[in-house]
């Protein structure tokens, strides 16, 4: 049997996101898409400042957020 193919970019970051802040991916993209139209390091900060995010987290769920649109 083949090995499940490993994950990578931003998606990587999910799994420990998700573990660390106790919120699944899915509200991360609902917060990003309420803030309205910001450019993505503006994005990334709001998580920082808001949710208390790391910078790595929050930037990975800026780039999944951008890349969707």
């Amino acid at each position: 049997m083949p090995e499940a193919e490993k994950v990578k970019g931003p998606a990587s970051y999910f799994p420990s996101i998700e573990k660390q802040y106790g919120h699944p991916i899915a509200h991360w993209m609902t917060v990003l898409a309420q803030a309205g139209p910001l450019k993505h390091m503006e994005l990334v900060n709001l998580l920082k400042a808001q949710h208390e995010m790391g910078h790595g987290h929050a930037n990975a769920l800026v780039a999944a957020f951008v890349a969707k649109k």
